[in-house]
């Protein structure tokens, strides 16, 4: 299969379930801490190498047991860490406060993520057909990956977020973007009413092809010739930490199997549906057995 090298973020995540979000000057009671490795780089080369891909990483990590940590699980799962590098000082962690309803409130510390350098992540990029970024990295950083990406002919995924506004020029970059609607709202200056308008507004600002994630809606995909509605899948959901990065490294997979881009994004739909009825980052990634089970035994999808 086609490699697939990911750049970006590896955090530790330090996770508390709460009852609510605390207020300013509040000191709140949550759960049990747990550590859990994350960071959307990390996220989705996770979730490509645990769905079958060959899924190589590209980050940087601080000279601390969080770093050996990050590296060793992502080499339990089976991906290519060679082109993580160690450096002085902290590992990027973020700190996330899940409610009872599943969604969270997450705040990072960069760390280590904060040095990743253009050079050195285009440096160890490789031999590739994908490339996948994210925003947890340096932005020169990732204009310099996805430009590399773009002149060697490379498909290039952007999940834009954390949200923040980008430029034509990365955008100019970009084969397939995927904003989940609030990043598409920051991207496009006002509310998103109408998914496939936003898709088609961010086409013409820059981007290949567009796909705004719905959450349990599902995704609208524009592009490659498509524009329709991909419907979710109902699930009991527990805690949305890295759906959206199971979702980008799915699509990655089923992409470089060849797979139309709608079966890809049912594919997708499906391992992010099976990651949100899990607890933490890594730990809610789907095997590649578990989502053809859950998509086997599932109807089309709707809601």
């Amino acid at each position: 299969m086609t490699r697939i090298t990911i750049v970006g973020s590896l955090n530790m995540d330090l996770v508390v379930p709460v009852p609510r979000l605390a207020r300013e000057g509040e000191t709140l009671a949550g759960g049990d801490l747990a550590l859990i490795p994350g960071g959307k780089g990390a996220n989705q080369a996770c979730a490509v190498a645990r769905l079958g891909g060959r899924a190589a990483m590209v980050g940087q990590v601080g000279s601390d047991v969080f770093g050996t940590k990050l590296i060793d699980g992502l080499r339990a799962d089976g991906a290519d860490v060679s082109g993580i590098g160690i450096s002085g000082g902290a590992t990027g962690t973020a700190f996330i406060a899940v409610l009872p309803s599943g969604e969270n409130s997450i705040l990072i510390s960069p760390g280590a993520n904060g040095r990743l350098t253009a050079e050195d992540a285009v440096g160890r990029m490789g031999e590739a057909g994908f490339v996948l970024c994210q925003l947890e990295v340096p932005m020169e950083t990732v204009v310099a990956v996805l430009a590399h990406g773009r002149a060697r002919g490379l498909v290039t995924i952007l999940d834009p977020a954390p949200a923040r506004t980008l430029s034509a020029e990365l955008l100019g970059l970009v084969d397939w973007l995927t904003p989940n609607e609030t990043e598409a709202e920051l991207l496009l200056g006002g509310p998103v009413d109408d998914p496939r308008a936003a898709a088609l507004r961010l086409r013409e600002m820059g981007a290949r092809g567009v796909i705004v994630k719905l959450g349990a809606a599902g995704c609208w995909v524009s592009g490659a010739g498509v524009d329709a509605a991909v419907p979710g899948f109902a699930v009991a959901a527990a805690d949305t930490t890295a759906a959206g990065d199971t979702f980008n490294g799915a699509l990655a997979v089923a992409l470089a199997e060849g797979r139309p881009i709608l079966e890809a994004a049912r594919f997708a739909n499906a391992a992010a549906a099976i990651s949100v009825t899990r607890a933490g980052a890594q730990s809610s990634v789907p095997s590649r057995e578990e989502v053809e089970a859950f998509l086997g035994s599932a109807p089309s999808g709707h809601l």
